[in-house]
């Protein structure tokens, strides 16, 4: 499995999500029109967040917005 997992969720519910399973994100940023590209520090990590969301990961193509670095405490 890929360290990157493409979601149909708001950034915040996917940051949020991430803490309560203690996955470690490594980058994060919004897909074009709706959803949240996310990439954790290790594959791991990534599967059980994918577990976590089920139908409401994005398997195909999706439009990637420009990268802005952010912070994610």
């Amino acid at each position: 499995m890929t360290r990157a997992v493409n979601i149909d969720a708001a950034i915040n519910h996917v940051i949020a999500t991430s803490a309560r399973l203690k996955a470690i994100i490594s980058a994060i940023e919004p897909l074009v029109p709706s959803g949240t590209r996310v990439v954790f520090v290790n594959a791991d990590d990534a599967a059980a967040v994918a577990r976590v969301y089920g139908s409401k990961v994005l398997t195909g193509a999706v439009t990637r917005s420009q990268w802005a670095q952010q912070r994610v405490s």
